[in-house]
């Protein structure tokens, strides 16, 4: 696949951000895998969590939505959270090396023996995923076992990383669809073609439909359900999970979500995500903004100025 970025256009301070960044990840590669790995899950726990706010961000989302967590249990993630994010960074990264262990993971659960139907049968499926252990393990996986596995990914707000990002993501497997006109169209003939699509919808939207996540209303993007009614694909969620011991991997495949309208199919991939969560705390990317605005936006009574 072509460079998706031949002439990045940024400011001076994203581009010595990713001069930094890219130092850092080219010096991990340098090192044996389950070394580098190991190293960028401390680095991110121990130096940049604390630096990036991570740790304030993860114990704000918990106290919203899980507030009857215990204090060591809120310790424990704010620890645990930021290191399986930077595992998961540095083994996008890692290419080759990554696959060969996403590879091996066993897929688990009723989604697989309905992804084997609708590619018999031709038919397109839209695979819900969310920011759980890595989620790449699951393409990579997919890829492997012969699937036309393609994903829709979201440019990043720094141009120089992103040229980086993409080149590295494409190393494990392609198509790949940027959001945009451009990225939609080929994203469309994939579909059309009986194609597998993969999408990340665990982040908040803000023209997102209000749905329940973890007992709060929660800004959601309802396209995946808009483009599984509308080229009659399959949608069945799916999560790439971090074995125990840090470096493996095994795939969860949920249930096929039954065609109704999209806002009820959307808030049963939130239903089974929670799901997944709430036996997984340390494997969702808690530091994100899910709820962003949502407690403000939901509860603004009528008239009330903006």
């Amino acid at each position: 696949m072509s460079d998706p970025i031949q002439s990045p256009k940024g400011s001076r301070t994203d581009y010595l951000s990713n001069l930094v960044l890219r130092g850092a990840i080219r010096g991990a590669l340098a090192l044996p895998y389950e070394t580098r790995v190991r190293l960028m899950g401390w680095l991110v726990a121990k130096v940049i969590a604390p630096i990036a706010g991570y740790r304030r961000r993860i114990r704000e989302n918990l106290a919203h939505t899980c507030p009857e967590l215990p204090q060591a249990e809120v310790d424990r993630l704010c620890r645990a959270v930021p290191d399986n994010v930077g595992r998961t960074l540095i083994e996008i990264y890692s290419g080759p090396e990554f696959v060969a262990r996403a590879i091996k993971a066993p897929i688990e659960g009723p989604g697989l023996a309905r992804l084997e139907a609708a590619r018999a049968e031709g038919r397109p499926v839209i695979l819900v995923t969310g920011h759980m252990g890595n989620y790449d393990a699951v393409r990579a996986n997919l890829i492997h076992r012969g699937y036309n596995m393609g994903a829709l990914y979201r440019r990043m707000s720094n141009p120089y990383f992103n040229a980086h990002y993409v080149r590295s993501i494409s190393r494990i497997g392609t198509p790949l669809f940027e959001q945009g006109r451009k990225g939609m169209i080929e994203m469309v003939r994939h579909i059309r073609a009986g194609g597998i699509l993969g999408i990340l919808t665990d982040l908040y939207v803000q023209d997102g439909e209000a749905l329940d996540f973890f007992g709060q209303k929660a800004r959601t993007s309802l396209v995946t359900a808009e483009l599984a009614l509308k080229f009659n694909a399959a949608l069945i969620p799916v999560y790439g999970l971090r074995d125990p011991d840090g470096f493996g991997f095994r795939i969860v495949a949920q249930d096929e979500i039954p065609h109704s309208d999209p806002i009820t199919m959307t808030q049963a991939v939130n239903d089974g995500l929670e799901s997944l969560v709430r036996e997984n705390m340390d494997q969702w990317f808690w530091i994100h903004r899910r709820w962003k605005y949502a407690d403000i936006d939901l509860r603004k009574k009528p008239g009330a100025s903006s």
